[in-house]
């Protein structure tokens, strides 16, 4: 069994009903540690990621029923942590164009909230903090080209390495203003206040436990839409590029930046799925189209404010610092996803493919 930093006391996720959250306690839970889950279970979905950690892992996960905007009551739940990872957010950038007042609350007060009851409790609990790509802003001033089936910077080796962490932060929609801000409290709480933090920017995470929707999540929500035969509406013209991680990695990641925390404090880093991962839209939905067997309706609309033609992120930083890597392919991590989505009843099972890689299969128990 791994410990955590700490001499004692139970891992807090917040935001742990959610997906990577689940993904994240789960893993702990499973080795016999103590899991806080603090969560308002306002997503879809959430209730189901609950009640499958609590068939699990009975009495060793201890839930509790709270919103990060109520500080009064997340200092309560926090201060027993021996570590918290903060997932809980306001997670889509059209809510936040919506209602940027309560995307705010959420996510930069939310954060503020975290750190102020790990620093009122004694500043003892590391911090990890899943902040997002889109601190990097819509990169309108990075050169693109096309070769007819993605976007790519004219770069050669940006293309082929990725954004690293050096690009300057440029915060684009409410809902990249609020994570921005977030993103460097919880930097600033290591240079003012001494707490031991991280933060990870992530790119496109999916995988087990992801109920996807239009407005967030992708990659499950394509899938969901095929395995029921429904149409897929493509916002842009499918050409945009992202790398996607398996959500087993990145729990690997957050794991693993909490075991070196002594040493990475202070320090942001990039999490994604890297050049080797990078897929566009177009090459997603063909991979769809090969799994479930048949042909995947498509509805094409304007593009959305503040997307990014292309986002790889350049991992180098963080695979040199904690010796993290990718593991999963994207088409082993695509089939994983179809199989779980079907296995669990939110879609239909795919035509089949083989079984994907043992090492993540141990998500879909």
């Amino acid at each position: 069994m791994t410990a955590a930093p700490g001499s004692s006391g139970p891992v807090a996720v917040v935001g742990g009903a959610g997906f990577i959250g689940s993904n994240l306690a789960d893993s702990y839970l499973s080795e016999g540690h103590t899991v806080i889950v603090a969560d308002n279970l306002s997503r879809p979905g959430v209730g189901r990621n609950l009640a499958w950690l609590q068939a699990r892992h009975g009495e060793r996960l201890r839930f509790t029923d709270v919103d990060v905007r109520d500080a009064a009551a997340l200092a309560a739940v926090l201060r027993p942590a021996r570590a918290v990872f903060h997932l809980a957010a306001q997670v889509a950038v059209t809510t936040s164009l919506d209602d940027p007042r309560s995307d705010f609350d959420v996510n930069a007060a939310g954060t503020l909230n975290v750190l102020e009851a790990v620093r009122a409790a004694g500043g003892r609990a590391p911090v990890i903090f899943a902040s997002t790509n889109k601190v990097y802003g819509g990169l309108h001033d990075v050169a693109m080209e096309s070769d007819g089936e993605r976007h790519r910077p004219s770069d050669p080796t940006l293309a082929a390495r990725g954004l690293p962490e050096t690009r300057g932060l440029d915060f684009h929609t409410p809902y990249g203003c609020s994570k921005g801000v977030a993103d460097q409290y919880v930097l600033d709480y290591a240079r003012s206040f001494g707490l031991k933090t991280a933060v990870l920017r992530m790119s496109c995470i999916y995988g087990p436990r992801q109920f996807g929707t239009e407005d967030q999540g992708w990659v499950a929500h394509f899938l969901i839409k095929a395995l029921a035969g429904e149409p897929i509406t493509v916002f842009g013209d499918g050409r945009q590029v992202r790398d996607v991680l398996h959500v087993a990695d990145a729990v690997a990641a957050y794991r693993r930046l909490l075991e070196r925390i002594d040493e990475v404090s202070g320090t942001a880093f990039n999490l994604g799925g890297g050049p080797r991962n990078a897929v566009s839209l177009r090459d997603v939905l063909a991979e769809i189209r090969a799994l479930t067997g048949r042909e995947v309706p498509l509805a094409y609309e304007t593009w959305r404010t503040g997307d990014q033609l292309w986002f790889v992120a350049d991992t180098g930083l963080l695979e040199r610092t904690i010796g993290w890597t990718q593991t999963i392919g994207w088409r082993d991590g695509l089939a994983d996803l179809a199989r779980w989505l079907a296995e669990s009843g939110t879609a239909a099972a795919p035509a089949g493919r083989p079984d994907p890689a043992p090492a993540f299969r141990r998500l879909m128990a």
